[in-house]
């Protein structure tokens, strides 16, 4: 059978952190030091603004790990921000889920963590780590399907998901911060292709979740 390669694309534009500080200057025809100065806190102000708006688009990650046996505290990744599922390795080889829970549930299900056996629950005990029910009895290793906060923009992370996939919310969600920061009530166009953006973002983003759940049924 032959093996179809895909051609390779060269765009002849990408956005980066620098050309997307000098496109917000242009646009806010501004060129002061104090806002040359604060244009890192809109392009970070404008990341948070759109990770709350699309929740999982473009943010899924896999993270793999060790359980450290008589601890039921495990530390989340870096960026974490929901846990999608978890599965853990028993020592024959065969994979097992573990399934989320309340913190209370775990705590009342095995109310004493020294005692220890495969862990069945897991449960957000705060916002940096997992707690885990039966404490491990063994150095299980294991599975977190997880979304992440993107990795931020800066001048030494040039790109992201967000630079890549969607420049037009990054570009109009960055001018929106700077407005409020000048005090410019004259927004309504940069609000307008914001929103126009965001909300094809999101049309995408449901489109792959029924995917995901379609896969997930005939499966």
């Amino acid at each position: 059978m032959a093996t179809i390669t895909p051609a390779t694309i060269t765009p002849s534009w990408a956005m980066t952190y620098d050309n997307l500080t000098t496109m917000v200057l242009q646009y806010l025809e501004r060129s002061d030091q104090a806002t040359i100065n604060a244009i890192p806190t809109f392009i970070t102000l404008a990341e948070f603004e759109i990770a709350q708006e699309i929740k999982t688009l473009g943010q899924m990650a896999v993270a793999t790990a060790t359980m450290t046996p008589n601890n039921p505290v495990l530390a989340k990744p870096a960026r974490w921000r929901k846990t999608v599922s978890m599965t853990l390795t028993k020592s024959d080889g065969t994979q097992q889920p573990v399934l989320l829970r309340k913190l209370e549930y775990l705590e009342n299900y095995w109310p004493n963590p020294t005692q220890t056996d495969v862990p069945l629950f897991y449960a957000d005990s705060d916002y940096q780590h997992w707690y885990l029910a039966p404490t491990p009895d063994q150095a299980y290793s294991f599975e977190i399907l997880y979304y992440e906060r993107i990795q931020p923009l800066s001048s030494v992370n040039q790109t992201n998901w967000l630079t890549q996939y969607a420049p037009n919310a990054m570009l109009y969600g960055t001018l929106l911060q700077a407005m409020l920061f000048l005090k410019n009530d004259n927004r309504a166009v940069f609000q307008q292709k914001y929103t126009e953006a965001i909300n094809a973002l999101k049309t995408e983003d449901v489109a792959r979740v029924g995917d995901r759940q379609a896969v997930a049924v005939d499966s």
